[in-house]
């Protein structure tokens, strides 16, 4: 081998070494589904749903972000059993969405975890069973609704990116956190 094809190979060599230990690392960084942890993760118990007024309240906190941000969304609150309890589509906010924000309300609910969870599964830790479940929707913007420790609702919203969607949904956790039971 003469000096010219050993001066083009070995770049080509260590490009190949480089992406191999990137993949490599990448798959060492995923968790191992055989892994049994010690605490049972998303346990939260349900705890009595979410009523009418207050659910509307966390409708009006999570519309007046989306208003302050310039977001025309769909927001839903849904009760600890996963049922429609408000929703609120925004002047100008897409029709599609307005069927993913209870979608993302009830899988937040059903779960009992941020729908980011199921994201994050799918895109980070290349769990592609994930998508093999009933009722998940696998894009953030789906929070439970957490008060003394037991699952009151969720709220879902939709319209926006995935993140737009998660801080009008944060802003009416804020809010649920703010009023007390």
């Amino acid at each position: 081998m003469n000096n010219v094809n050993v001066s083009r190979a070995l770049p080509m060599l260590a490009a190949l070494l480089i992406g191999s230990v990137s993949v490599q690392a990448q798959q060492a960084a995923a968790p191992s589904l055989d892994t049994v942890p010690d605490k049972m993760p998303f346990s939260e118990p349900y705890g009595a749903p979410i009523s009418a007024p207050r659910a509307q309240s966390l409708i009006v906190a999570a519309a007046a972000e989306a208003t302050r941000k310039g977001w025309a969304m769909n927001i839903a609150v849904v009760d600890s059993g996963a049922n429609l309890v408000a929703f609120l589509r925004m002047d100008g906010a897409q029709l599609a969405s307005i069927a993913i924000a209870e979608h993302k309300a009830r899988t937040a609910a059903k779960f009992r975890r941020p729908t980011k969870a199921f994201e994050d599964a799918i895109q980070k830790n290349d769990s592609k069973y994930v998508m093999t479940l009933d009722d998940i929707v696998a894009s953030r913007g789906g929070i439970p609704l957490i008060e003394n420790g037991k699952i009151i609702g969720a709220i879902g919203c939709s319209g926006g990116t995935g993140s737009q969607d998660e801080v009008v949904c944060q802003a009416a956790v804020g809010a649920l956190a703010k009023s007390g039971p």
